[in-house]
């Protein structure tokens, strides 16, 4: 995470996140906010994101506001909890299997990054047969599935 070099409260005009989209080839970006007053559909989103799944692309989110949390599972598939608020970015590799959900306040803005086109596609578990789940868990050493 990025969480000491960025100004959620200047993100428009950042110079640090300029640079690291500019590092990393991040060309598209948009903002979700996550509030029941604000999503259509908020309950059914939640479950969405909360349903266990991975990505064929990196996933990246840059927390403008309010606070969440990253589930992942680590090496022996156990999950870890990652707390994300204000000001933090994370980047959760292609094939590493997560989840998402807001905490007690139901609120998070978040900017989603992505090289290129966006891609929305979740694939939920069980989807170790895709080529990038299985380069996931090489890249991290386990011969598992």
């Amino acid at each position: 995470m990025y969480k000491s070099l960025l100004n959620a409260d200047i993100y428009e005009t950042d110079p640090e996140l300029e640079k690291i989209r500019k590092d990393h080839g991040y060309s598209y970006s948009d903002i979700i906010t996550l509030a029941k007053d604000i999503l259509l559909d908020y309950e059914e989103k939640l479950k969405m994101f909360f349903q266990e799944h991975l990505h064929l692309d990196d996933e990246i989110r840059y927390i403008l506001d309010g606070r969440g949390y990253f589930d992942l599972r680590d090496k022996e598939d156990r999950w870890i909890r990652i707390s994300v608020v204000k000001g933090d970015l994370i980047t959760l590799p292609a094939g590493i299997y997560h989840r998402f959900t807001v905490d007690e306040t139901n609120y998070t803005k978040a900017m989603r990054l992505f090289v290129g086109d966006p891609v929305w596609k979740a694939y939920y578990r069980p989807a170790d047969d895709l080529d990038i789940r299985q380069q996931y868990l090489s890249s991290i050493g386990c011969g598992c599935a």
